[in-house]
């Protein structure tokens, strides 16, 4: 099969590479997995040997025609669930609870795709997504915070797993890719929904000009961030977040950001 640039589509053709994949996701026992864009099967043949079952998404015509010839007998004994559609359309509470995400995704739905699923009410248990390296190393390994990374974080544990090299895919991509694991999903951080739409508005207007201080960032958008916390107990008032003065959107850990929307 051909790959269609307008679907960003870049095969997988390395079977011990699938393998590695579909172990490293680690399933809980019984568990569904959701496979976006399963192409030419080569990783969905690895989920199904760990898996109980399988449910695949995907939107190219040709690539679904032959996914059903090609995996005619799992799709027959209830193992596989082939669905022919869009990622960006698909209703995601539609899903089994407690479902395992594992996909190799186009790079151009890659921040979409973290964005729906981990802040959908029918969160996945975990993700095992192959994405760009470079964006596998700014979520989990990067010094510096971004909105990704962040948000990210918010909602689970983020890893980098391991490296596969550009020559693994065809057509081969200009760059090298990763396996990118988020474990413990849920919305553990947050107390209610109008927290969580708190620590997203804040997270973007700290971030609206990278080169300005955090502080300067959220003020013009109305947030008045306090220089400096009472001391814990004073009157009877408790200690708020502080910012440090001088400090950029990419230097505030994850937890002063909750604290800021807690606040």
């Amino acid at each position: 099969m051909k790959a269609k640039k307008s679907l960003g589509q870049n095969f997988l053709m390395h079977a011990r590479i699938a393998e590695r994949i579909a172990k490293t996701a680690g399933f809980a026992p019984g568990a569904a997995v959701f496979e976006i864009g399963p192409g030419t099967g080569m990783l969905t043949r690895e989920l199904l040997k760990l898996a109980e079952k399988v449910i695949a998404l995907e939107a190219d015509d040709e690539l679904f025609e032959k996914l059903q010839a090609d995996f005619a007998g799992e799709i027959a004994d209830g193992r596989l669930e082939l669905i022919h559609g869009d990622i960006r359309t698909f209703d995601i509470e539609a899903l089994p609870k407690g479902y395992a995400l594992v996909a190799n995704i186009p790079y151009y739905l890659t921040g979409e795709i973290f964005r729906m699923f981990l802040a959908a009410p029918n969160q996945p248990s975990a993700l095992t997504l192959l994405v760009q390296k470079e964006v596998a190393e700014r979520i989990a390994r990067a010094k510096k915070e971004s909105i990704l990374s962040l948000s990210v974080k918010a909602y689970g544990t983020p890893k980098y797993e391991f490296t596969v090299p550009r020559g693994a895919f065809s057509p081969a991509p200009k760059v090298d890719s990763a396996v990118l694991t988020v474990r413990g999903i849920s919305r553990a951080h947050f107390t209610g929904r109008g927290e969580e739409e708190r620590f997203f508005t804040l997270l973007h207007a700290g971030f609206a000009h990278k080169r300005k201080f955090v502080r300067n960032n959220l003020a013009e958008a109305g947030f008045a961030i306090p220089l400096n916390a009472p001391r814990s107990g004073a009157s009877g008032e408790q200690a708020k977040p502080v910012l440090a003065e001088k400090a950029r959107a990419e230097d505030v850990p994850l937890s002063a950001w909750l604290s800021l929307a807690r606040s």
